[in-house]
């Protein structure tokens, strides 16, 4: 299909996981009555971003993918008839946790999870407590409307993660992400800061020629402001939608998936690539021979 429908769910979350994942189901199907064909929903939406702080008490906030909500988001998948992408707290055993997104087709079979590959570790984001770095490597998702790439929130900046997934055949790119300003902050830092992180997307979306679509959360949560401020590039890096910092929306933005040939071969950067000089990407560091 050349055009497929996005929708982008940005929301609040509170404590109650049920509540949470009733909140989303009920805006998955707003999105469907207008008209959307691919959901995705932000990062961990089944909860408050927990990894504010180290708590082994919220461990028992992850279960198994799939498992309790994929099912449920199966059964509204397959109702609906649009593909759903979930990113969820999984537990893979005692002891094991990952940061994983599930995708979910529109006939509501379960197609697969993508386990977040980069990990942070900053004040307010202590997230390298909770989740083992994903092992999975990179995904793509083969749905009825388009063949989807999931990466999730810190994958954002690495240029390497967008590439590779792309040149899998991912034809879009979806970051489900929990990203905020610290309250303390003064405008500037979160301009800066918000900036950076849309810049480095659109980035991804010009280097590929594909279209990016990452959707963040709102709220205010222990010290954390989520910036919301959900958007979709072009293939070229023009922001064809973007969301508020502070309101929930379920937006829908149709996107032209043969906009990926026009760009890629007028401005052919995956034809000049120079595969033979790259091998050195692969040190942490180039100071020793």
């Amino acid at each position: 299909m050349s055009k497929v429908n996005v929708a982008l769910v940005q929301m609040s979350c509170v404590a109650d996981k049920q509540q949470n994942l009733n909140k989303a189901i009920d805006k998955v199907r707003e999105a469907a009555n207008k008209g959307a064909q691919v959901v995705c929903l932000q990062e961990l939406f089944t909860s408050l971003y927990f990894c504010d702080v180290e708590d082994y008490d919220n461990f028992k906030l992850a279960e198994a993918i799939p498992g309790p909500s994929t099912d449920e988001l199966s059964k509204v998948a397959a109702e609906l008839g649009v593909v759903i992408i979930a990113s969820l707290f999984e537990k893979r055993t005692q002891g094991l946790y990952h940061n994983t997104t599930a995708v979910v087709d529109a006939d509501g079979s379960y197609l697969g999870k993508y386990r977040k590959m980069h990990i942070p570790d900053d004040p307010g984001f202590y997230e390298k407590f909770y989740f083992t770095p994903g092992d999975l490597g990179y995904k793509v998702f083969k749905t009825k409307f388009a063949t989807i790439g999931v990466l999730i929130c810190w994958d954002q900046w690495y240029p390497e993660a967008a590439r590779i997934t792309s040149l899998m055949g991912a034809e879009i790119l979806f970051y489900p992400t929990a990203i905020g300003w610290a309250s303390t902050q003064d405008v500037d830092t979160n301009t800066e800061q918000y900036n950076a992180w849309q810049t480095i997307q659109r980035s991804h979306a010009v280097a590929n020629g594909i279209h990016v679509v990452s959707v963040n959360r709102v709220g205010e949560e222990a010290g954390l402001k989520f910036w919301g401020g959900s958007f979709v590039s072009n293939p070229f890096g023009k922001v064809m939608f973007q969301g508020s910092h502070h309101d929930e929306e379920v937006t829908v933005v149709e996107l032209d998936l043969d906009k990926t040939d026009h760009y890629r071969t007028h401005w052919p950067f995956l034809r000049d690539r120079r595969i033979d000089s790259y091998q050195q990407i692969t040190k942490r560091l180039i100071d020793e021979e």
